[in-house]
């Protein structure tokens, strides 16, 4: 079970874009993401007639490492870690997941929406 999904709000801790929040848009492999907004560069296309885009100069968000972001807790205004509560067989059965963990905020132990 990944400790950041696609979907979730992160802030970035390091690098050069440290600071910046966004939305997770997807997971690329166990180790890496794509935020939206986060480690933009510039990309040379070559037009492609068969798909209809035109050649140029794009900007496109390239995937970062997972441990270079940490989820942003609204609640608190600050990031924050991940941790795993164990569920109970009557709470899993309540839920109708097959997961026995939900994910759930470090500092306040609340459970994350997402």
């Amino acid at each position: 079970m990944n400790k950041i999904r696609k979907g979730d709000q992160v802030i970035v801790t390091t690098g050069r874009d440290k600071g910046k929040r966004g939305t997770v848009t997807q997971r690329v492999d166990d180790e890496h993401i794509v935020v939206e907004g986060v480690n933009v560069v510039k990309k040379h296309v070559k037009p492609n007639p068969l798909k209809g885009t035109t050649g140029g100069v794009i900007d496109k968000a390239m995937p970062i490492h997972q441990s270079n972001v940490a989820i942003w807790n609204a609640a608190t205004g600050k990031a924050d870690r991940v941790g795993f509560k164990l569920l109970s067989a009557e709470e899993k059965a309540a839920r109708k997941t097959k997961d026995n963990a939900v994910r759930v905020y470090r500092s306040s132990g609340e459970e994350i929406k997402a």
